[in-house]
């Protein structure tokens, strides 16, 4: 009798587990257990199968023997890459390696595809990764627990901002506008209302809307969407935090901030101390600011503000390789210099600080310097982690902002849009505010060590490949 008929149908519909196979070296031994999971190894010996089974957990070996085991005959029907469930006992080798010795097995699941040898260092084509993660989850310990790491980074981040007050909200993710960033939506079209929407770049202006109507702290944690270029930081669907506090400036966002990934830190590795890209990286509060003109001037060499005549900043692009539009302000082109001279040497965390107004639609103008805002972004390892600013609050200067924003509409097309309903939202009264938003893809790929961003997303986006399934074409034959 072959193990898949060995069992009821009932039986074969359901097993349940007494245990995850990392909970297995408390127990003592001689402890029955039930534990199911994939077989990516295996050898005889004499009337022994020795199998190591794996599950999202870890892997432990399981010892089938011609004596113990009913019908261990048919254990040779097992092929790697086959789901079988386990009942057994603990024990462990002559050699004194953790066992589950099997009394009875059930083939909960045939593998009709071949697995990767995995004495060969299993799955390593990096496209085969991204586009099967069911197989590099099945095969590959290191990403498994990349992606369990993620999932407690979130959930611990939802209890982070619980912890300081905030109330946990969604918002429409079909806008009719798009807005809270500047970037280039992806479009639609609703048929029964028969109107234009786009899937959102920023949850932004409704969570502001949301302290207008008198919640002081809210956030979400959700996708956004941006039709932009695929690359080892971004992929056009992604997840971000945003968070809003009445009553703040931008200087009780950076301590958030610093805060939450201080505590995530401790709460992943221990100690804020963490290795990247072969380097060392202290995210331990509190961490540096720096102003964005003070940055671009000690890269240049010399005193750059947003005083700075046009044709020196515009001198000033072109010995740096810059391309610019004749339409660029001062601060456009600070902002340029900014990214192509700064950005990727601040190894950090640091706080860049005090963006010009003229890129910072939403953010509210610096208290002592005209022209500025109070806004920051947080870089760590060369990249932009988060941004965040007082909020504009004044209806008729975001109004104006709009505007502004429509005219650079005409050439760029990730400019946002006039959203009237926002201004009259503001026109209610948005008490003294401050936003953050952060990358939660990036936050978990500092956490983790991933230098793309395909590593810690489980299905990135990607064409498709031409995989048919063979019983398409053995109709077609």
């Amino acid at each position: 009798m072959g193990l898949e008929n060995r069992l009821s149908p009932e039986q074969q519909y359901v097993f349940e587990d007494t245990h995850h196979i990392d909970e297995l070296e408390a127990l003592e031994v001689g402890t029955p257990v039930a534990i199911s999971g994939r077989v990516l190894f295996r050898r005889e010996m004499k009337n022994f199968t020795f199998m190591n089974i794996h599950d999202e957990t870890g892997s432990v070996q399981v010892v089938s023997s011609a004596a113990e085991t009913p019908e261990h005959a048919q254990v040779n029907s097992i092929d790697i890459g086959d789901y079988v469930g386990i009942h057994g006992t603990m024990g462990a080798t002559h050699a004194g390696e953790l066992s589950v010795f099997a009394s009875d097995w059930a083939l909960l699941a045939k593998t009709h595809q071949s697995f990767p040898d995995m004495k060969s260092g299993g799955l390593s084509d990096p496209d085969t990764i991204a586009r099967q993660r069911y197989l590099d989850l099945a095969t590959n310990r290191a990403s498994m627990n990349r992606f369990r790491t993620r999932s407690r980074i979130i959930s611990m981040t939802r209890a982070f901002m619980e912890d300081q007050g905030f109330l946990e909200v969604e918002t429409p993710i079909l806008q009719p506008i798009h807005g809270g960033a500047s970037a280039r939506p992806f479009e639609t079209h609703h048929n029964a209302l028969d109107m234009e929407m786009s899937l959102r770049i920023a949850p932004e202006l409704y969570l502001k809307k949301l302290v207008v109507g008198g919640m002081k702290r809210v956030f979400e944690i959700g996708k956004v969407f941006r039709n932009e270029g695929v690359s080892t930081r971004h992929n056009p669907e992604f997840t971000m935090m945003e968070a809003y506090a009445a009553g703040w400036d931008f200087e009780g966002q950076m301590q958030l901030t610093e805060s939450l990934v201080e505590h995530l830190a401790l709460a992943v590795h221990g100690t804020t101390t963490i290795e990247y890209a072969g380097q060392s990286v202290d995210l331990s509060t509190p961490w540096e600011r720096r102003t964005m003109d003070s940055l671009v001037s000690e890269a240049l060499g010399e005193p750059v503000t947003i005083e700075t005549s046009l044709d020196q900043l515009r001198s000033m692009c072109r010995d740096a390789g810059i391309d610019y539009d004749e339409s660029f302000g001062p601060g456009k082109l600070l902002l340029e210099l900014y990214e192509k001279l700064a950005e990727k040497q601040l190894w950090g965390p640091v706080f860049v600080t005090e963006h010009p107004v003229e890129v910072s639609p939403l953010a509210r103008e610096h208290r002592t310097r005209r022209g500025y805002t109070e806004r920051f972004e947080g870089i760590v390892a060369g990249r932009e982690l988060c941004n965040a600013f007082t909020e504009l609050n004044d209806p008729r200067v975001q109004y104006e902002r709009f505007k502004d924003q429509e005219k650079a509409g005409e050439t760029d097309d990730e400019a946002m849009k006039m959203d009237h309903d926002y201004v009259r939202a503001l026109r209610y009264g948005l008490p003294p505010t401050a936003g953050m938003g952060i990358g939660m893809d990036r936050l978990v790929m500092l956490l983790t060590g991933a230098e793309s961003i395909r590593d810690i997303i489980l299905f990135p986006t990607m064409r498709p490949d031409n995989y048919v399934a063979p019983y398409e074409i053995e109709l077609e034959e």
